[in-house]
């Protein structure tokens, strides 16, 4: 009796009322992450570019001491310390400290008027930041370098807006820069689809290793053809260029991979977060580091995928001007890959000698 009045309890139960409830948690748990997931991407790829601004963007400004003085003062009152003012004796110097990376423009003050120097190439929305700021009376800055280059001519006779000279411009067939602000994100998936497939295919080791160069370096070549050759968006040395863009692939690809062979698939997904949701948003190519929130722009030029950027603009625009502070970042990130794939290699040594 007692055994036929429990197969009836049981008989009694819903059938997988513990499945569903499982399930139900599952779907509940799906339910929940996924908002926050997107909430978190969102922030991270939205709130640096919904507070650009300048935040000590180095400018020049060139001409007469009394005149630079007087400018040089109403630039950091009216910009609230946004600019880091440089002065320089005269245009040359100007354009020299343009041409060399130190600045992003510059103010030129002679009795005749004013001439803002810009340079597209360095930042298309730097550009035409200070082509606002200087030349519109309503713009952030008020019209300063109007203003103060009538301030300039004796009697205080109005004088003709500033002249803007372009002294480093982008290419013709890319005028507004697009196309190297859009090519982080590829290389970026083509760093990252390496590293996950070298450590797929192959034991850390110097086989990973070798593939890992030989990888990164073709993408390079393919990339260069298609940005500089078919869209002619860069210009300079075309090998140069190519060498960059491959190691900027190199440093993340190794980091992945190196991760990947020191943590196992968990430091794959940690690398690859990494390099997609911190580094990209955080790069400053499609805007400038210097209009980032402080900490955001000095972090994402420590990042592969800002410090490619940077080296690439140096070398396609700059002749390779302000280039050996991003190519040692990434020579750093290849290195510490490395570094992490002989920790593998040890790994996979001990794990042999166990068995």
């Amino acid at each position: 009796m007692a055994t036929s009045s429990t197969a009836e309890l049981e008989a009694a139960k819903p059938p997988h009322s513990g499945g569903k409830l499982h399930s139900a948690a599952k779907l509940l748990g799906v339910a929940l992450l996924v908002p926050l997931a997107v909430a978190g991407m969102l922030s991270l790829f939205a709130w640096p570019s919904a507070n650009l601004e300048p935040r000590d963007l180095p400018l020049g400004v060139a001409g007469p001491a009394q005149a630079t003085g007087a400018l040089s003062t109403k630039l950091e009152q009216a910009s609230d310390g946004g600019f880091e003012i440089h002065q320089y004796a005269d245009e040359a110097a100007a354009r020299s400290a343009i041409e060399d990376r130190e600045v992003y423009g510059a103010i030129v003050t002679a009795p005749d008027g004013i001439t803002l120097l810009t340079a597209s190439a360095a930042s298309p929305l730097v550009a035409q930041l200070l082509t606002q700021a200087v030349t519109n009376p309503d713009g952030p800055l008020g019209g300063a370098g109007a203003q103060t280059g009538a301030d300039t001519q004796a009697g205080g006779n109005a004088l003709a807006p500033p002249k803007v000279v372009d002294v480093v411009p982008t290419t013709r067939d890319d005028p507004r820069g697009t196309v190297l602000s859009v090519a982080v994100l590829p290389l970026v998936f083509a760093g990252i689809a390496t590293g996950i497939a070298t450590f797929v295919v192959s034991r850390p080791g110097l086989a990973q290793a070798t593939g890992l160069l030989v990888t990164s370096a073709l993408a390079g070549v393919a990339a260069v053809w298609v940005a500089q050759e078919w869209l002619g968006a860069l210009g300079g040395d075309w090998w140069v260029n190519a060498g960059a863009i491959g190691l900027t692939v190199l440093a993340i690809s190794a980091t992945v991979a190196g991760l990947g062979a020191a943590i196992g698939p968990a430091g794959l997904g940690l690398a690859a977060i990494l390099m997609m949701f911190v580094g990209n948003p955080f790069s400053g190519v499609t805007s400038a580091p210097e209009l980032l929130p402080s900490w955001v722009g000095v972090t994402g030029q420590f990042l592969p995928p800002g410090a490619g950027g940077s080296l690439l603009r140096s070398t396609a625009f700059f002749d390779s001007a302000a280039a050996t502070q991003p190519g040692l970042v990434l020579a750093g990130w290849v290195a510490l890959g490395l570094a992490c794939g002989l920790i593998g290699v040890r790994r996979h040594r001990a794990a042999r000698t166990t068995t």
